[in-house]
């Protein structure tokens, strides 16, 4: 299914091939892109990593960006702002872990974890505005 999605005055154009897929890969203008939906159940956090959530009335979409190579750089999904970051340097991390929040269009996005690993450096901080595919941070897997 191809779909033309406008956004503000910018229109991109998403492939999605299958919807009962899990994660969807959607392609946005070329860009793969794995999302979770929120009838997924959630991986099981680990005791010493508690899930963080953003304040606020609706919890936030699963959305992942696919990496490739032994450091990964966690991309911006959509464009938006930075409303936490849910870790820090040399932290560890666990499949599916929230990363950091975006807020697009007012709805919270969390960027979570592709894989395990220990978190890099981050190169955002809260209210900093990004763009699609800005680097947000980087990990190495485990």
């Amino acid at each position: 299914m191809i779909y033309r999605v406008k956004i503000a005055d910018r229109v991109f154009t998403v492939e999605i091939a299958n919807l009962q897929d899990r994660p969807i890969i959607a392609l946005v203008d070329g860009e793969p892109i794995e999302v979770w939906p929120e009838d997924e159940p959630r991986p099981t956090p680990t005791p010493s990593a508690p899930p963080k959530k953003p304040s606020g009335a609706a919890a936030p979409a699963r959305m992942v960006v696919a990496s490739n190579g032994a450091t990964n750089k966690v991309l911006a999904p959509i464009p938006g702002v930075i409303v936490s970051i849910a870790v820090q340097p040399d932290a560890e991390v666990v499949f599916g872990q929230e990363l950091c929040v975006l807020e697009a269009m007012k709805m919270k996005n969390a960027v979570r974890a592709t894989k395990a690993g220990r978190i890099g450096s981050i190169y955002v901080s809260i209210g900093q505005q990004v763009k699609h595919h800005d680097v947000l941070m980087d990990y190495t897997e485990a």
